[in-house]
């Protein structure tokens, strides 16, 4: 993967502000292209849009190709005929922050209503194009409309909680409940609809301003998801359904007992035996929605960390080898081309995992906060900005990172006073020296979250690793996006090369 030097924002769209609740994929998130666009920024890099399950967590979807229906925006549903002004009253939501319990309820009642208008509705190009979305899709849209369904008709139990029949998909059950829950289907049939639809004119919008879309592939899937329902045989479970062993990280960065997050173990060998079809389903669907995907948790394909089930913490696990380079190279080959991969490679790397990050040549991640705070780690100076690499994305943080105001101010002086003289700054504005240094650096890609680029602190995080609550909630005030700011990110963009220039420019 060759990206000419140029750099972006970290933005998820819930985070995006508006009168709805949550951010989606309507007025708003055009106006955050049109901000790139004149602060010189080239990349919009999202979390994942899948549908959110446990905790509202990007990172459990209860399906790895469906979209998110809180990001349907209501603005364009009504462009589309779907609702009318007195539909769409907003609630008093707040605006600083995503309330779940407040914005589910109401964004699925306003689907409800689009629903019962679309299938009243005369519009029969609109039809048309549903029928023919339903038939390009059918591959995993009718196991996840029917994974829905039934969710929602046995009272949002997990499938490993359904009826014998239903839980081991016996075919008399799963014929009878297709039939008897068509309308619902249908129903959710056009929730999915709607959202790509939604989603594909936001990146033909994006491609026309030369913004390009940065997507997020979670390594794991959510036990309770449509994924792991429909094809156990992938997955490490016992005969009840349950996962046998989950995955996680031992003891690091982020949390002293490790991170234990749940997910069920892939069986890969089967997988393998299958010709790696769902990844290679995976990778073929994100690539036509995104430029570019970062690929969590990269390291968990050379070695994995392995739990059992019955442990409560991460501490006690122990590392199983991964699928290695033959996965890559096998859907390489199937997909017929390279993959547009960024490897997320972050932690503690051993041998098998730089060693396969070289074979398959990703490009890596490097955040800047990492080599700073620990200045005299010899793993951790890597992050510093002298010991970067042109093949590297780097990052003043990411999601799971404290905004760099927040780290600053919880740093000790050693780390302090040791960033002040390596950067020769005074670290009045350390957000912006921080954004400054990523662009200045080798790298020729460098991302920043939207809340650094605000210079926002602690309260601003999106998310706290190791834990279930508070998280995945921060929204971007209204008007945040300054003049002086696209004016600064712009100066910073040229002084570095970030934007390809014809001739000498006043800068």
């Amino acid at each position: 993967m060759k990206v000419q030097r140029s750099s972006g924002v970290l933005l998820h769209p819930t985070s995006l502000p508006g009168d709805f609740g949550i951010g989606d994929l309507g007025n708003e998130a055009y106006r955050f292209i049109d901000f790139l666009k004149r602060s010189g920024q080239r990349f919009w890099q999202m979390l994942p849009l899948g549908p959110t399950g446990y905790a509202n967590s990007p990172y459990q979807s209860t399906s790895s190709f469906a979209g998110n229906p809180l990001l349907i925006s209501p603005e364009l549903l009504m462009i589309d005929g779907l609702l009318e002004n007195k539909d769409i009253a907003a609630e008093n939501f707040p605006q600083a922050q995503v309330d779940y319990g407040t914005v589910i309820p109401y964004k699925f009642a306003l689907l409800q209503k689009a629903y019962a208008k679309f299938k009243i509705q005369k519009n029969t190009l609109l039809q048309k194009e549903f029928s023919k979305f339903c038939k390009n899709n059918a591959l995993w849209l009718e196991d996840f409309v029917l994974f829905s369904a039934l969710k929602i008709y046995h009272n949002t139990l997990p499938w490993s909680a359904w009826p014998e029949a239903l839980k081991t998909r016996q075919t008399k059950a799963l014929k009878k409940y297709k039939k008897a829950l068509e309308e619902e289907l249908q129903y959710h049939r056009f929730i999915q609809f709607i959202f790509f639809c939604q989603f594909t004119k936001l990146q033909k919008y994006a491609h026309e301003n030369n913004i390009k879309l940065i997507g997020d592939m979670p390594i794991f899937v959510a036990h309770d998801s449509s994924d792991v329902w429909s094809h156990p045989e992938w997955f490490e479970l016992d005969d009840q359904g349950e996962p046998t062993v989950v995955a996680g990280v031992p003891p690091d960065y982020f949390s002293a007992i490790g991170q234990r997050w749940g997910n069920p173990l892939y069986n890969w060998k089967a997988l393998k035996a299958d010709k790696y079809s769902f990844w290679v389903e995976r990778f073929k669907h994100t690539s036509s929605m995104f430029d570019l995907i970062r690929l969590d948790h990269f390291r968990g394909f050379a070695s994995y960390w392995e739990i059992p089930a019955s442990e409560i913490t991460a501490i006690n696990g122990q590392w199983k080898k991964g699928p290695g380079l033959e996965f890559f190279k096998t859907i390489e080959k199937i997909v017929g081309q390279k993959l547009p991969i960024i490897a997320e490679d972050l932690g503690v790397l051993s041998q098998d995992v730089i060693a396969l990050l070289k074979a398959v040549n990703y490009p890596g991640m490097a955040v800047l906060q990492f080599g700073f705070e620990s200045m005299q780690s010899d793993d951790a100076s890597t992050f510093l900005p002298h010991n970067l690499k042109r093949e590297q994305v780097v990052y003043t943080g990411t999601h799971d990172n404290n905004t760099v105001l927040g780290w600053w101010e919880e740093q000790a002086e050693e780390v302090k006073d040791f960033t002040r003289r390596y950067l020769n700054i005074d670290a009045n504005l350390i957000y912006r020296d921080m954004i400054c240094t990523a662009l200045s650096s080798v790298c020729d890609l460098a991302i920043f979250p939207m809340q650094d680029a605000l210079g926002l602190g602690e309260a601003s995080c999106m998310n706290h690793p190791g834990t279930t609550d508070g998280n995945w909630q921060w929204r971007m005030k209204e008007n945040a996006l300054s003049t002086y700011i696209e004016e600064d990110l712009m100066r910073m963009s040229k002084i570095y090369g970030r934007i390809k220039q014809e001739g000498r420019q006043k800068i």
